[in-house]
């Protein structure tokens, strides 16, 4: 499974006890938060995503009222491979429901084109700003982390990876961090050798859907360029929609590890 992981960059962990007991009382809590007032803003793409940043609210073991300290096999994969398991963030909840994708406020005709038919593809912790929108690396994760809370269908907008892809991207960010100090990293603008690497990707990479039940959990490489497929026409949805806790910590060593790391 390591060797899969690091070819591929992500693998699917299957249902276990511990995760489904996890995934169970996490439910409880993302229904509250996705119908709280204070995450009305958290609704977006006319009304198909609740993007849920931090809208999980558990504790930095990962417990969820009384679900206990996240464990399981992808758990202890991650702590083994991915540089340590690390404090946890407030877990993002990404609920899709059928229609998506729609336009996201703010978003042109060209973004909502990519999120159409590039499944809206990026690196996380490659974060665009400014005006024109340029691209630094400001979140250097230690993995992506998805555990899914409700049942849904394989062609419900799952997760999609370009497998492979993390070895391209990892290329091209060395390449632009070569010769710079470990503590200039973060103010280096990769916007275009990002998009080159991205192309590359597209051209080379297969795109892969990436799906569980409950109970289950699927890892995703730090450096793997993935995101979210429409969802399939006709297809059925969980009342609660498409639903996934999403864990990114950040990796230590900041982002010359997050460059340098395997």
């Amino acid at each position: 499974m390591v060797a899969a992981f690091f070819d591929k960059g992500w693998v699917v962990f299957p249902v276990e006890p511990a995760v489904e007991r996890w995934a169970k009382q996490a439910l409880n809590s993302a229904k509250v938060a996705v119908q709280a007032s204070e995450n009305k803003h958290l609704h977006q793409c006319g009304g198909t995503w609740f993007v849920g940043l931090d809208a999980l609210p558990n504790d930095a073991t990962g417990r969820v009222a009384d679900s206990g300290p996240l464990r399981g096999a992808a758990v202890d994969f991650a702590t083994q491979n991915c540089g340590g398991w690390p404090a946890l963030h407030r877990g993002q909840l990404s609920v899709i429901y059928p229609g998506y994708p729609r336009a996201r406020e703010g978003e042109g005709d060209a973004g909502f084109r990519y999120r159409l038919n590039r499944d809206a593809a990026h690196v996380d912790g490659i974060i665009g700003l400014g005006t024109p929108k340029r691209r630094f690396v400001r979140e250097p994760h230690a993995f992506v982390l998805g555990i899914p809370l409700t049942q849904a269908h394989p062609d419900a907008a799952p997760l999609v990876v370009w497998e492979g892809s993390h070895r391209i991207i990892q290329t091209a960010m060395q390449k632009v961090f070569e010769g710079h100090g470990t503590d200039t990293l973060s103010d280096i603008d990769v916007t275009s050798i990002y998009q080159a690497a991205r192309r590359e990707a597209f051209n080379s990479c297969r795109r892969v859907p990436v799906h569980g039940p409950p109970g289950s959990a699927y890892l995703v490489h730090r450096l793997a360029l993935h995101g979210v497929a429409p969802w399939a026409p006709h297809v059925p949805a969980d009342p609660g929609g498409r639903m996934v806790a999403y864990f990114r910590p950040e990796l230590a060593g900041g982002v010359a590890a997050w460059a340098a790391a395997r």
